[in-house]
């Protein structure tokens, strides 16, 4: 398959090139930082441009100095964490079996651990984000995340440094235990940073995922949770809401959207 052939093309060049420790450290911060800017930064200009704004879920707009604000300590954050934790868990990764050789992994083996990683993120970020939401760890950690009660696309990463550590542990624990092939930590990283990306974006556009996949959360989903006081929020969830529907936290959610579904059912009926 031609593909498959230009994939293979491409990693032996990038494994003959560089040692297994730039590709596994440097290169999955670079990519991580070229994904994350290239999918958050567009979500500033459409909001400060004022398109597509049937679409925007709060009528509030952040003003130019606290989207300043946010990237500017992202930047702080994303060197001075960020880094750091890939240079140092390099080691734990290589032990528990991750590698960057040819032949790359198969696409059922490379699927089968991605949904493993997902089912296995949501359970651990469900707990350490509702746990996030207890009254000390909220007013000492978590309250920074919530300091965008509207937020865009680069607040998703805008979080206390204790707090990154702690639920970017989530992210990390699948392919911890695992050990899968770099190509499948790449796209593990390139998939769970767009999903946050898009789930802090504060857009729910006819396109959105959430439209179509099932138990899916996107925007529309988490902008609730930023809107309400932190005891009362609920939707914990990461990418799929199903712990928030099985221990309930998702409530005052599904009742919001009742009250606007027969809403917009009664005023057709009034047409």
């Amino acid at each position: 398959m031609p593909m498959a052939f230009l994939l293979q093309s491409g990693w032996l060049y990038l494994i003959t090139h560089f040692s297994d420790f730039q590709l596994a450290c440097l290169g999955s911060f670079f990519l991580h930082e070229s994904v994350f800017f290239l999918s958050g930064l567009p979500f500033i200009y459409i909001e400060r441009a004022g398109w597509l704004s049937k679409y925007k879920i709060q009528t509030k707009n952040n003003s130019p100095a606290a989207q300043e604000k946010c990237i500017t300590r992202l930047l702080l954050y994303h060197f001075g964490v960020n880094l750091p934790v890939m240079l140092f868990s390099y080691p734990v990764f290589k032990y528990m079996g991750m590698q960057s050789s040819l032949p790359l992994p198969s696409w059922k083996v490379v699927l089968i651990q991605i949904i493993f990683y997902f089912i296995l993120e949501d359970f651990v970020f469900y707990w350490g984000h509702r746990i996030l939401h207890t009254k000390w760890l909220y007013k000492n950690v978590h309250s920074v995340h919530h300091e965008y009660a509207t937020p865009f696309g680069l607040t998703s990463e805008y979080a206390h440094p204790a707090e990154i550590l702690f639920l970017g542990f989530a992210t990390i624990i699948g392919p911890a235990i695992t050990g899968p092939h770099l190509i499948t930590l790449w796209l593990w990283m390139v998939l769970r940073v767009l999903e946050t990306v898009e789930a802090h974006c504060g857009y729910h556009f006819p396109w959105s995922l959430s439209n179509f996949i099932p138990l899916y959360g996107g925007a529309d989903f988490h902008d609730y949770h930023h809107r309400l006081l932190y005891t009362k929020s609920g939707n914990y969830s990461s990418t799929f809401v199903y712990m928030d529907w099985i221990f309930g936290t998702d409530k005052g959610y599904r009742k919001l959207k009742g009250l606007k579904s027969t809403g917009v059912e009664n005023g057709g009926k009034q047409m």
